[in-house]
């Protein structure tokens, strides 16, 4: 969990699966800053952190096993607006007096939902309208003091309220239903939050931190071209400006002109003191031979490594660290219930024996805010909405053992994926896409001639956590224009195959 909880923000009980972190991201859209706790604080822990709201999460379990989660009661006399939502709606109930009982079915996916009483909560709203479900218990008797609001097909309670506590069967914070935004944000208002949150806001209150962390000392920032280390830098420099020096590691396994373009940015554009470190060379040394991945992905982050080492030493007086940790990397190391499924494809991590105090002026930060601080702070769109990127770069993307010639093939294949989605102006619709170069060679016809050439595989996910992935549905004419500008642009290409994969089962990335 974030280390980071303030005064007035709205915190988000995590009670497991995903619905917490989506939760905080809808609230932070209704510009009300969120943060997601663990529901093992007492109440007086609660009352510590001077919550404007509190909203308790969907869950897997059910309130009626042994053991399930829980928060401590007394949470209920403290006076602070309460939201539940379907696991956290149940709980209320249960822990106030009412019955949460299996019903005749449970109801997964869209449902039909009828508003009996627009009560607060629910004013304003259709009568009739969608929602998004996926329960089997249900709430078949309210607590005293609370009146139900609406009702579904299998959930004669789908929504209550009394006078600072509301609870809804369904969920808001999917986009699947249909009225859900306007609901979380009607909540908010009833429970007067303050809705002026911005991205300047952020970069205000983190250029003070950082100002007040690093004070007169030097800090140092490792770039690897995503944008996550490039808004982290640039927030940085915002701050303490001639303080801080960026470190490029070319490791030779990056797209097509991004070193270029890297440098471009900082060092011309943003006047960042830059080091560029050309070390595509070193790396392909000690990946020679090797075909594991896991051996592959040791020896670029080891690699990495010494070569970081190395060109910090002009900068030995450099006390501070920046690093781009986001606030999903924060809440996946904490969660108690949460499930991590998410693969991290760091180039290394930077020794023990490396001193530094860490600048994470991003760890309280989702993806899609990062960008708009990035925005904000000037960086090109290029930068701002560059896709994913793994910390082993193309090492990862190519099966098998990795060479020069072959890093040169994907890169041109690479290319070609991306500036044909972008021409199709598909880029942002989609979360991450790319080439993947796999060990094997097959049989083709070019020309009036047999070939033995390379197979090129394009994935292309759509994703709004990363957690999950699913396939992203090209039309067929783009799929045709790649498929047939690669292998007429691409030496020794003569195959194109599409990944129908999601995830899971598969991961987004090949290794």
């Amino acid at each position: 969990m974030s280390d980071h909880v303030g005064t007035g923000a709205v915190l988000v009980v995590d009670f497991g699966a995903q619905y917490a972190q989506l939760i905080a991201r809808r609230v932070r859209e209704a510009r009300a800053y969120s943060e997601i706790v663990s529901n093992d604080l007492t109440a007086a822990e609660f009352a510590a952190l001077e919550p404007a709201a509190i909203i308790f999460s969907g869950g897997p379990a059910s309130v009626n096993i042994e053991g399930a989660p829980a928060v401590d009661p007394d949470i209920y006399e403290l006076g602070i607006p309460i939201l539940g939502i379907c696991y956290g709606a149940q709980l209320i109930a249960k822990q106030l007096g009412g019955t949460v009982s299996r019903y005749e079915a449970g109801e997964y996916g869209r449902t039909d939902l009828t508003v009996n009483d627009h009560g607060r909560l629910l004013i304003d709203q259709p009568a009739e309208q969608s929602v998004w479900m996926s329960h089997f218990d249900c709430i078949s008797e309210i607590p005293d003091g609370f009146t139900a609001t609406a009702s579904t097909a299998h959930a004669p309670v789908a929504a209550f309220e009394s006078d600072h506590i509301c609870g809804v069967q369904y969920h808001p914070e999917v986009s699947h239903t249909e009225h859900g935004q306007s609901v979380i944000e009607r909540w908010l208002d009833d429970a007067g939050v303050d809705r002026s949150w911005t991205m300047a806001n952020i970069i205000d209150e983190q250029v003070e931190a950082i100002r007040a962390q690093v004070g007169t000392g030097r800090a140092i920032c490792g770039l690897s071209g995503g944008v996550d280390s490039a808004v982290a830098a640039a927030l940085v420099h915002r701050a303490i400006g001639s303080q801080l020096t960026c470190v490029y590691v070319d490791t030779g396994l990056m797209r097509k002109n991004e070193s270029e373009q890297v440098v471009e940015t900082f060092q011309k554009t943003q006047g960042i003191e830059l080091i560029h470190v050309r070390a595509a060379a070193e790396f392909f040394e000690k990946l020679a031979g090797l075909t594991e991945p896991e051996a592959k992905r040791k020896a670029i982050g080891e690699t990495f490594i010494r070569v970081f080492e190395k060109a910090k030493g002009g900068i030995e007086d450099a006390d501070f660290l920046v690093q781009g940790t986001l606030y999903p990397d924060v809440i996946e190391s904490g969660s108690k219930h949460g499930s991590t499924i998410k693969s991290h494809h760091n180039v290394g991590g930077l020794p023990d024996d490396m001193e530094f105090d860490l600048v994470e002026p991003l760890r309280s930060l989702f993806k899609d805010e990062v960008r708009k601080v990035g925005a904000e702070l000037g960086l090109p769109d290029e930068v701002v909405w560059r896709q994913p990127f793994p910390g082993p770069g193309l090492g990862v993307r190519i099966i098998g053992e990795v060479t020069p010639d072959k890093v040169a093939v994907l890169q041109e294949a690479d290319h070609v994926v991306r500036e044909v989605l972008r021409d199709a102006g598909l880029e942002r619709e989609i979360f991450q896409s790319f080439a993947v170069l796999p060990d094997i060679r097959t049989v083709g016809v070019m020309g009036d001639e047999r070939t033995y050439g390379y197979p090129i595989i394009v994935r292309a996910v759509t994703s709004e956590d990363v957690m999950t992935a699913d396939w992203a549905r090209i039309p067929y004419d783009v799929l045709e224009t790649i498929s047939s500008r690669v292998i007429n642009e691409v030496d020794g290409v003569n195959r194109v195959a599409y990944d129908i994969t999601s995830k899971p089962p598969g991961t987004i990335e090949w290794e």
